[in-house]
């Protein structure tokens, strides 16, 4: 589909309006290059590219039934009303009500829960909202029987979840998918997320994350902050250029099987993310004690043993340990043994490279 826009003023309910519940599970998602920095309604000024995940989703179930003019949006975070999610929901259904234009006709019902800590660096808002936006074009799908493939069904719910969350336009497909254009690569796009799965070396397509959580609590500064700083940071014109580079060479290292340039790559990317935080006006940190002390002791082991197990960041304090299916032994023994002490209580999510949504049965 060339077209930008999905906008469908004509997409209402004409006669009896339905009543109906419908379910996703999305996962969350690691930028290996990363994406900060944003311009005009959600497009990216660099391209990234991810791992999708697999054991850390997010569940969200949607409520539907004609409009009681009453309470347009309730909001369930782990059973609990969430105020603050409903203000934020409302105010996406606005932004994206010219292409769902049903939307003011119905009263919705949202039921939702992780499998991880929310803000806490490891992308809630990109399995959230690419959840809720895989609900939404099921109910367009079902009432208005819009044909398609299923590519273009996540195409076009990629395209929803990134004005909710622009990182959840990589949540919608498996493996390794990339958001915004990459420079002389057609198959990309700052509309919607791409699957760059083709010729990918399968020890990548196997690859495992474990996620060694430093601090629980909720960052200080959102990603919506930090994206809108990265509007003065002096750094920024050289870092998107540095972005574009870096995401060429990581492909080619991805279909070639070169894990030390995997590594090069995908390291530095987590630690530029961190010093664009560290350069921005005003400047914050979200590196805790422990996350150094990790980063550290993984520098350390690599090169004592060999073994090829590398470290990245999200916006958050929490490390991704990433390393291949034929290490996965040792790198357990080693995080039991080493790493687990600078966990907060111990808490480990042990993760790897997943195949994406999935719709519940409801």
């Amino acid at each position: 589909m060339s077209t930008t826009t999905y906008n469908n003023p004509d997409l209402i309910f004409s006669g009896k309006i339905p009543e109906g519940i419908v379910g996703w599970q999305s996962p969350s998602n690691i930028a290996l290059v990363k994406y900060w920095g944003k311009k005009g309604v959600q497009i990216p000024c660099n391209p990234s590219i991810s791992f999708t995940l697999n054991a850390s989703y997010t569940e969200t179930v949607v409520e539907y039934h004609p409009t009681a003019n009453k309470k347009w949006v309730t909001f369930y975070l782990d059973r609990k009303i969430n105020e603050g999610f409903e203000k934020k929901i409302e105010a996406y259904f606005e932004t994206i009500e010219p292409i769902f234009s049903f939307i003011k006709q119905l009263d919705f019902t949202i039921r939702s829960k992780n499998t991880f800590p929310h803000s806490a660096g490891i992308a809630s808002s990109a399995s959230g909202m690419s959840a809720l936006a895989l609900c939404l074009c099921s109910i367009e799908k079902e009432h208005f029987g819009i044909e398609g493939s299923d590519q273009d069904f996540f195409k076009k719910a990629s395209y929803v979840a990134r004005l909710g969350s622009g990182s959840a336009a990589r949540s919608l497909f498996g493996g390794v998918v990339s958001w915004g254009q990459i420079d002389g690569n057609h198959n990309s796009s700052d509309l919607w997320g791409t699957q760059q799965v083709k010729d990918i070396h399968p020890d990548f397509l196997s690859y495992h994350d474990s996620i060694i959580i430093v601090d629980a609590a909720q960052k200080k500064v959102s990603s919506r902050v930090g994206h809108g700083l990265m509007n003065s940071n002096p750094f920024a014109a050289k870092r998107f250029k540095q972005a574009q580079s870096n995401i060429i060479r990581l492909i080619k290292a991805m279909k070639d099987g070169d894990i030390e340039t995997f590594i090069n790559i995908t390291e530095s990317e987590a630690l530029t993310l961190h010093a664009m935080m560290m350069t921005s006006n005003p400047y914050y940190l979200l590196l805790k004690p422990n996350t150094l002390q990790i980063t550290e002791r993984v520098f350390e082991y690599r090169e004592r043993t060999g073994i090829p197990v590398s470290f990245t960041l999200d916006a958050g304090p929490n490390i991704h340990l990433l390393y291949p299916n034929r290490v996965r032994s040792e790198v357990k023994a080693w995080i039991d043994s080493e790493l687990k002490q600078f966990a907060f209580n111990e808490m480990i999510i042990e993760d790897e490279v997943g195949e994406g949504p999935v719709r519940l049965s409801i």
